[in-house]
This record gives structure tokens, C-alpha cells and sequence, in this order.
């Protein structure tokens, strides 16, 4: 498949002078997507059903004549003022208790029903009157949906939606009080009117409903996506996307996808290093201009599960970003290797944020491919370097990856809500077994909770699940490589509760967790190998063979067929031994990668990435600091 540019560009930003000129530049290095219009519902409706389509109808016309294909996001990240005057309690409100106010962007809350109209409104106009526009040639719904901690909202609306869903689950108080075991602290009820939201309570609440609760929450995301989705398919048969974020769980991602035609994300390296990846500050200090090595790679092969196969960057970092703690700038040749490492994973589109650095407002320290005077910034020859090299490669086709790594994110939300210690998280926890599988040279494939085919998979890995979906635990029972499940792998209910009898309840394994402890920084628990666990641990019992002992002789890993169960978190070191162990049992090849050397392979090509500010030796050749190499296969 040929793969192409885009960029992010805002008309309505700019002198309607410079348009024209700025296409052709666009167009002649080498950008062949534009995304505009998701930030710009006061311009396209400044008064009530008072509209001003003329602006974006020339832009869109402008871009179009210069050959271009225009991306048009629905404008609803940023309703107007006079939007937020007619629904003054659309505001979210945060966990204490207080309103966010208008004077920034997602100041809204998905459950409230009153904002919901409005959007299909806008959404409605804006498809019927661009839905058989020939220029526009994709959508986007919104902008970031959970970006500033605004999926979770404790207002009046929620809490009578969060009523309504938790009648509709459970059909009853009562059914909801043996469930969520309220009978604990005399917290059952009669009447949902009784229920509230899990917020201000003197101490912790009740787990399961907060479990609930987030839930519910995801909930609202799907259904304010999908009323987007429904009223663009009304008039326009082009693709529709979303662009979601990096390391954000709030809502189900693989939910909202199914009404999309591929999934986005947006990819900004070193702010996410600094500001959302937990490393050791030497190792920050040793990635600060390029980003985690494998941080990029694991939310390409995520959304490339969301997206069903299909997915883009729809926001590339290009330069130094205004929103993390810290704000340096790429190392020369990052920008192409990120560009470059996209479509390894098979991105179809890597667009750049954005065109044009702005001179105002809150985002004016936030780097685009032009300075804000619009002399070329560093990133705009990395640009049209990837442009030029595109032209003459032949399609980059992607192969099955031959392990694969299970992702869930309602298992995120259950162990945020019951973390049992401070430091377990189950993103961090999916990154860690997702790094030792890239440090070992193999390129992953990412799945869903649901996954009814593992097949075509020598090697699975799924760590933390809440608990295993029927499909899954159908699948494992036919699977014929290994999976290697836990830690903190279904010993829970899906209302957050301890079954009875124990979990894990995994086929063909005869153990049982009957103790979990956390450790805190500085303790572990050492293993006969040489290796250790640190953060978690569980104790097992049960008949299955054991694989690895802790040096006071209890099981570390147990089973010898085709499931295997983690008791603990291992360090670096340790995952990187089982991995290599799991692979040499499958028969499966593993290397030992330089530090910051990373490899995907596709159907025709092995890409290797050097991540290090040194050069790097990959067979006969050297790569430099941010150099890109490939090969055949």
C-alpha cells in the first residue's frame, strides 16, 4: 500500500492571503493530507443557527485546487460560548466537586443530552453540506476525546444518566446490592434515586461501583462518538476516524473504534518521555530528543487493533510541544525515524502538527513544520526527506507480527480503581512485557480482550486482565504455542469482587491465587534463577508443574503446556529472560539488541531504528544517532 503525508493547518488562523500559497507548499513537499476544521465552531456558527459557511467552503476549495485531500474534523471539542450560555450545566465537573469553566477546549460532558443535540446539529450541517464535497476526503470526529482528564465527570447529568445505565444493568437495587456487596458498611439501597457518584465520600467507595462508574463513563464516550458517526454516513461515504492519544485508558478505545472506519492517534515522543513514561532519570536523560524507544511502536500496533488493520498519525511531533513539564527539542533525523517507524507499523498517513507554528494563544511554543514567520523549521526538510524517499520505495506491506500482546481496558479502569499498590497500573504493566518482547527483536501484533483467533501466534502474553472474555478463554483451550497469563490475571468478577472458588480459572492449569502482595519500591522477591519480582507478587497453590521458583522455593511460574501463569512482575532483566526462554521453547528466533536499537519487520522489508544518541552497529552496517535502515527480508 502507498503511503502517504499529511499536515494539521488552520485557515481560520490566517490571512485568506496566504492560503493559496501555502497549499502549493504543501503540495510541493511532498504533503498530500490536510486536516482542518476541528477547532472552529465559533467561526462556522458565531450566533445561534446563524451560519458562515464561506470561509471554509473557499479553504476547502483552495486546498483541493492545489491537489490536496482535506480531513475535516466535526468542531464539538470546542463549543462556542454561546453554546455553554444556552446549557450552562454541559460544563464538566471534576472529582471535587467543581465545574470547569469556558475559556479553553473539552469543556463539555459526554453524558449531557442537551450538548449531545447541539453536536449532532453541527455535525448534521457540517456533513450535508461537505459530505459529497469532492476534496474532502476523510472525517474526524472531535479532537482527543479524554485529552485534559474530561471523561470522567461528576455533574448533575452524569449522575442521572449514571442512574439510568445502572437500572438498566442491573434492573434492580437490589440485584445491584448483592452484586457490588453493599451489605458492607450499610451501603445498600432501595431506590436508585439513593445512589450517587463515587466522589467526595468520606473515604474510599465501594470499588464496584466505581468500577461502574467508569464503565458508564466509557459508555458515554461510544455513544457521543457514534451520533457523530451516524450523521456523516447520512451524506458521505468517505472514512471516518478518530484521533486518540497516548497512554490514556479512560474510556474503551476498541469500543469506539467499531463505528470507525480506521483509527488515529497522536504521537508527540519526547512529551510523552517527559511527561506520561515511567523510566529512571538517567534513562530519560538518555532518550530526552528522541522519546522511549518503544513508547511510539507500542500505541502504532495498538491502534492498528483499533482501527481493525487500519490507522494513522494524525498529529506527528515535529518539534519542541508547549504542554510538557519540559519542552526540548528532537534530535536531528527524529522527526523522519518517528515518520519512518509509523509506517514500519503500518500507519497509511503520518500528518504533522502542524503547518505553522501560531504566534498567539495557548499553544504559541507549540513547534509546527513552519516557524511562525513561515521560514521552513527543522522539521520541514525531515518532511520532505520522508517525501522523497516515499516516492521511490515500493509498497510497505505489513506481515503478521509471530507474538502478540493482550490489551484491555477495562482491566486499566479496575486497577486504577483497586490498585492495591501505588505503583501498579495496568498500562505500565502491558508496556513492560511489550518492551521485553522489542528488546528481544520481535515485532508484536496487539489484541483485543475479546481475541477468538490465536492462531497465528507462536507467543502470547497477557498480563492483568481483569478477567478473560469468552472468546478468549475459548480460544486459549484450542491454542496450540504458549500464553503466558498474570500477573493479577482473573481473580476477580466483572463487578471487582473475589470469586468463589479463587481465581485464575484457566484452562487446563490446576493453580490458584490465595495471597497477592504489592512491594514497595526497594523490596523484592528474588528468584532461583538469578532473577527477580518487584511491585507484586502472588502466592499459588494447585498441582500445576512449576517452571521457576522464588529462592524460598514457591512457585514463580507455573505450567508446562500451552498456558502458563506469571506470579509476580519481574524486572527488565527477568521478562527478558522468560521471553527468550517462552521463544526457544516455540522454536521462535530472538536477538539481543543493542540499547535503543529496535527492529519491525513488514512483508518485504526488516526496519531498524536507532533510538540512541550514538551510532549503532546492525550486522555489516552502522547506523547513526536517529538514523533509519532497511532491508530486505
Amino acid at each position: 500500500m502507498k503511503r502517504s503525508l499529511g499536515v494539521c493547518y488552520y485557515p481560520e488562523h490566517w490571512d485568506e492571503a496566504v492560503w493559496a500559497e501555502d497549499a502549493r507548499r504543501m503540495a510541493e513537499v511532498g504533503i498530500a493530507w490536510v486536516r482542518i476544521g476541528e477547532f472552529a465552531w465559533s467561526r462556522l456558527e458565531p450566533a445561534p443557527d446563524r451560519f458562515d459557511w464561506g470561509w471554509l467552503d473557499r479553504a476547502i476549495d483552495v486546498l483541493g485546487a492545489a491537489g490536496l485531500k482535506v480531513v475535516l474534523g466535526t468542531p464539538t471539542a470546542t463549543p462556542p460560548a454561546w453554546v455553554v450560555e444556552k446549557h450552562p450545566d454541559m460544563l464538566p465537573v471534576g472529582k471535587g466537586g467543581q465545574p470547569r469553566r469556558f475559556g479553553s477546549r473539552r469543556h463539555y460532558d459526554f453524558a449531557h443530552r442537551g450538548y449531545r443535540e447541539e453536536c449532532r446539529r453541527i455535525v448534521r450541517h457540517l456533513a450535508e453540506r461537505y459530505g459529497k464535497n469532492p476534496h474532502v476526503a476523510a472525517w474526524q470526529t472531535d479532537n482527543e476525546y479524554a485529552c485534559h482528564d474530561t471523561t470522567l465527570s461528576y455533574s448533575d447529568a452524569a449522575r442521572t444518566a449514571f442512574r439510568e445505565w445502572l437500572a438498566q444493568r442491573y434492573q434492580s437495587p437490589e440485584a445491584m446490592n448483592r452484586a457490588h456487596g453493599n451489605v458492607f458498611w450499610s451501603m445498600e439501597v432501595s431506590d436508585w434515586s439513593q445512589v450517587d457518584l463515587p466522589n467526595l465520600t468520606v473515604t474510599e467507595p465501594n470499588p464496584s461501583l466505581s468500577l461502574a462508574f467508569r464503565r458508564f463513563a466509557s459508555e458515554m464516550v461510544v455513544e457521543f462518538n457514534r451520533l457523530q458517526v451516524e450523521e456523516i454516513r447520512k451524506q458521505s461515504d468517505a472514512p471516518i476516524l478518530h484521533n486518540y492519544m497516548g497512554r490514556v485508558t479512560d474510556f474503551d478505545h476498541f469500543a469506539v473504534g467499531a463505528d470507525l472506519d480506521a483509527a488515529s492517534w497522536d504521537s508527540y515522543p519526547i512529551g510523552f518521555l517527559s511527561d506520561r513514561i515511567e523510566n529512571d532519570p538517567e534513562r530519560k536523560a538518555r532518550f530526552l530528543r528522541q522519546g522511549d524507544p518503544d513508547n511510539q511502536a507500542f500505541h502504532h500496533d495498538l491502534y492498528r487493533a483499533v482501527g481493525r488493520g487500519r490507522w494513522w498519525i494524525m498529529e506527528q511531533q515535529p518539534g519542541p510541544v508547549n504542554w510538557a513539564p519540559w519542552n526540548p527539542a528532537p534530535l536531528p533525523g527524529m522527526v523522519r525515524l518517528w515518520t519512518w517507524e509509523a509506517f514500519a507499523h503500518g500507519a497509511e498517513v503520518v500528518s504533522y502538527f502542524r503547518w505553522r507554528q501560531a504566534p498567539f494563544a495557548q499553544e504559541q511554543m507549540h513547534a509546527g513544520l513552519l516557524r511562525p514567520d513561515s521560514q521552513p523549521a527543522p522539521g520541514f526538510h525531515e518532511a520532505a526527506t520522508v517525501a522523497k524517499e516515499l516516492e521511490g520505495m515500493e509498497a510497505i506491506d505489513p506481515a503478521p507480527a509471530p507474538v502478540a500482546l493482550v490489551f484491555d481496558y477495562e482491566s486499566a479502569w479496575a486497577w486504577e480503581v483497586q490498585p492495591q499498590g501505588r505503583d501498579f497500573g495496568f498500562w505500565r504493566l502491558a508496556f513492560a512485557a511489550y518492551r521485553a518482547l522489542r528488546r528481544a527483536g520481535l515485532s508484536v501484533d496487539i489484541l483485543p480482550p475479546d481475541a477468538e483467533d490465536l492462531s497465528p501466534y507462536k507467543l502470547v502474553l497477557a498480563p492483568g486482565l481483569l478477567r478473560l472474555s469468552d472468546p478468549f478463554r475459548t480460544a486459549l483451550a484450542s491454542y496450540e504455542g504458549i500464553a503466558l497469563l498474570g500477573p493479577r490475571t482473573d481473580t476477580k468478577t466483572a463487578d471487582l469482587t473475589i470469586p468463589v472458588p479463587l481465581g485464575p480459572d484457566l484452562p487446563g492449569l490446576d493453580a490458584t491465587v490465595t495471597l497477592a502482595e504489592s512491594l514497595p519500591p526497594g523490596t523484592e522477591v528474588p528468584l532461583e534463577n538469578g532473577g527477580r519480582f518487584l511491585h507484586w507478587f502472588e502466592h499459588l497453590e494447585g498441582a500445576a508443574p512449576v517452571a521457576l521458583r522464588t529462592t524460598d522455593g514457591r512457585p514463580a511460574i507455573v505450567g508446562d503446556g500451552s498456558i502458563c501463569y506469571l506470579a509476580g512482575w519481574p524486572d527488565d532483566a527477568t521478562f527478558d529472560g522468560i521471553v527468550r526462554g517462552l521463544c526457544a521453547e516455540v522454536g521462535l528466533p530472538t536477538l539481543d539488541l543493542p540499547d535503543g536499537l529496535r527492529l519491525r519487520d513488514t512483508a518485504r522489508h526488516r526496519f531498524v531504528f536507532n533510538y540512541a544518541p550514538e551510532p549503532q552497529r546492525w550486522s555489516s552496517v552502522t547506523i547513526p544517532p536517529a538514523g533509519v535502515h532497511w532491508e530486505p527480508r
